[in-house]
């Protein structure tokens, strides 16, 4: 019988690739989310738009709940009716320029939210932990490219704390607890999407993130992207990240599940490619993809922005047996396809 895993804000963007790898790798997953950042299917079965999709992709069934992680009874009760062999945690807000502007809403929501799942998952016995993490965690870099040893707390924004807190406390309680084991991975910027077109990022509102505002530029949905800050020191003077396809990512958490059952206590691992593109590079990118110009202005600089960031995703490679697969040109080539296929996301034609 396949093992039943939970999967928290398995709707959103991340999430929905990695409830494709789980089935496909023979877990069944089961899925909850509160819609914060996800869409409805319209129909009267009150499941998520990306669930219904990858349900008819993969011509399987998918149990969906509608949950907030915030509702303790809610999740006292799912955990009651199933058996779960590990839980990957995705739910929770993580817009950084948001963070900054709402600092109380984010702390409240992401770290309850995780002390809620951690304090039912002990209840019941469910002791295997997959966490999704940030490269937020290190803050502005010492130095590059970035490894697991490099110190994480100086966050510089409350997003990135809050990925922090989570992380030491599940450190400790894996300390306190022995028959515990987590798997923190550390994402650097997850763009692209699933082949097929069916499912991708879809930012409710005015997305926070480059690649999906610049997708949103290329198929006539804004009008242009505000770059923010062209005085760093960088190749051009543009934010330096370093982007990772989004099924690679999924694939690593298939990798991360499979680590648990080595009891391998709590464990820390940062999934990139180790490579590192500016701001402007990724829109000469998305242009070739699309075959679109991109409009942009320059803006300021925003508030709990660094200049540089990519991985050193070497442990992961050797202990996990994970390296990222695709390159910059298929994340875009993919990222383009979701987003013709489906110029305003998930809503069928309605503008979000």
């Amino acid at each position: 019988m396949a093992e039943k895993v939970l999967v928290t804000g398995g709707a959103g963007y991340i999430g929905s690739h990695c409830v494709v790898e789980l089935i496909e790798a023979g877990y069944q997953p089961v899925v909850v989310d509160n819609y914060s950042n996800a869409v409805r299917d319209g129909g009267e079965g009150n499941v998520a738009e990306s669930i219904r999709r990858i349900e008819k992709l993969l011509n399987t069934s998918i149990e969906f709940h509608e949950l907030d992680l915030l509702d303790r009874p809610a999740l006292e009760k799912l955990f009651k009716k199933h058996s779960f062999s590990a839980v990957m945690h995705f739910a929770g807000l993580k817009a950084v320029g948001e963070s900054v502007e709402q600092p109380l809403r984010y702390y409240r929501v992401n770290l309850t939210a995780s002390m809620n799942l951690m304090e039912v998952m002990q209840a019941h016995n469910v002791h295997n932990l997959v966490f999704s993490s940030s490269a937020t965690v290190y803050g502005d870099p010492q130095h590059l490219p970035i490894d697991e040893r490099h110190p994480v707390g100086a966050c510089t924004n409350p997003y990135g704390k809050t990925k922090y807190f989570i992380e030491e406390m599940i450190k400790d309680h894996c300390k306190s607890e022995k028959d515990w084991n987590a798997v923190l991975l550390r994402y650097f910027n997850p763009i692209g999407a699933h082949s097929s077109g069916q499912i991708g990022e879809d930012p409710q509102g005015i997305p926070n993130n480059l690649m999906p505002y610049v997708a949103q530029v290329a198929v006539g949905r804004r009008p242009f992207l505000n770059v923010f800050g062209n005085d760093y020191e960088t190749v051009d003077g543009t934010g330096v990240r370093d982007y990772i396809h989004v099924v690679d990512l999924a694939k690593g958490h298939i990798a991360a599940l499979k680590k648990l059952k080595d009891n391998c206590g709590c464990q820390v691992y940062n999934l990139g490619t180790g490579k590192g593109y500016s701001v402007l590079q990724m829109v000469k990118a998305m242009e070739k993809a699309s075959g679109k110009e991109i409009k942009y202005k320059i803006a300021p600089r925003r508030e709990g922005d660094i200049a540089s960031c990519y991985a050193d995703p070497t442990l992961a490679e050797k202990e996990l047996g994970w390296t990222a697969a695709f390159d910059l040109e298929r994340m875009c080539e993919d990222l383009w396809r979701w987003q013709s296929m489906n110029p305003t996301g998930f809503t069928n034609g309605v503008p979000s």
